[in-house]
């Protein structure tokens, strides 16, 4: 325990502060300003400061550091569970102390600016997507109101409305048509706009080593590479294990046990939501190339194979879980060994496990 150990209630414009002992008892409270909190900190030793990370976590972590105080970020979910009575920022910075003297709640790292500005770029084109697909729908129904049926697919889509739109004898009525069209042309906005972000995290990948390993890797491409850059910084050592790393994601089984009788269910969805979508959608390309493979009579062998056998013994869906878990675990050996992923090398390590093996 330090001397001097600091808990912070972020916000806005008023931040509130605990202040604990060696013993892990409450000294002292304050609540101060913007420019009050970063000249308590700038005029006071301090040992250990306690945060949530939540939004501005990791920018002030980021400057407690660089005055020589380590930070310590908890995950803010964890931390309500010890929120003792009514809920106020005094008890959300006495909360922060308890937590902190769990040992089996594991601190978030600290992202770099790099870190966050690369995960700016993702979230962005998230929004980006979104809106596009909005104005897309919009524009389909509108053309369904007056019997014109667009074919499905975005790009086939679009082009086949701006066709409607651009022809004077369809059914689109003159009084919405200049207006349908300044939508088509805020598609097509969205669409180079999201293109930009692709050939900026394009030439973030060619320059990253940690996005040049997990490239090669079946299913992982550019948006989850970058993406998972983003989280990590390329650097695993943290997890213990694949397996805590592929529940990271929440891609492991959610578990209901009690005594003698063990249940485990769905996958838990617990973690980064866009991670683990972008490691389902590459688990998904991956199953759906092995099946067109194998119906045309072409070998198909290693996790293809496996995830087929799997799909043969369950159902698509979990055959599409089971093989993102899969591919979670071949990242983090991959960025733990910096080694890029050659299946067929481990094809050949695993046959010659298994011809050395003592028979029963």
């Amino acid at each position: 325990m330090h001397a001097t150990t600091v808990a912070v209630d972020l916000a806005k414009s008023v931040f509130q502060l605990a202040v604990a002992d060696d013993q892990w008892r409450v000294t002292e409270t304050q609540r101060l300003t913007r420019s009050q909190f970063e000249r308590w900190f700038v005029n006071r030793s301090v040992g250990l400061v306690i945060m949530e990370a939540c939004g501005s976590a990791h920018h002030w972590a980021r400057w407690l550091n660089t005055l020589g105080i380590p930070v310590r970020l908890l995950p803010a979910q964890y931390v309500r569970a010890y929120v003792r009575r009514n809920k106020t920022d005094a008890t959300d910075a006495t909360a922060l102390i308890e937590a902190a003297r769990a040992s089996d709640i594991r601190p978030v790292r600290v992202k770099s600016v790099e870190q966050q500005a690369l995960q700016g770029l993702h979230r962005i084109r998230s929004l980006w997507m979104g809106t596009r697909t909005s104005r897309i729908n919009a524009l389909r129904g509108f053309c369904r109101e007056f019997g014109i049926t667009i074919p499905q697919g975005a790009r086939t889509g679009v082009e086949t409305i701006a066709r409607v739109l651009a022809d004077p004898r369809s059914a689109v009525p003159d009084l919405i048509r200049h207006t349908a069209g300044m939508l088509l042309e805020e598609i097509r906005l969205l669409e180079a706009r999201i293109a930009q972000v692709e050939r900026e995290l394009a030439a973030v990948a060619r320059h990253s080593p940690a996005c040049t390993l997990l490239l090669s890797v079946p299913g992982i491409g550019l948006l989850t590479a970058t993406a998972l850059v983003a989280a990590t910084s390329g650097d695993v050592t943290h997890f213990q294990d694949a397996r805590h790393f592929a529940s990271w994601f929440g891609l492991t089984p959610r578990e209901y046990s009690s005594g003698s009788s063990r249940y485990l269910g769905r996958i838990s969805k617990k973690g980064d939501r866009y991670l683990r979508m972008l490691l389902t959608h590459g688990a998904r390309s991956v199953l759906r190339a092995a099946k067109v493979a194998d119906g045309a009579g072409k070998d198909v062998c290693g996790i293809r194979r496996w995830a087929l056998d799997v799909q043969g013994r369950s159902n698509h869906n979990k055959a599409t879980c089971a093989l993102a878990n899969k591919l979670a675990r071949i990242c983090y050996a991959t960025l733990r060994d910096h080694e890029p992923f050659d299946e067929a090398a481990r094809m050949t390590r695993k046959a010659g496990r298994q011809s050395f093996a003592i028979p029963a």
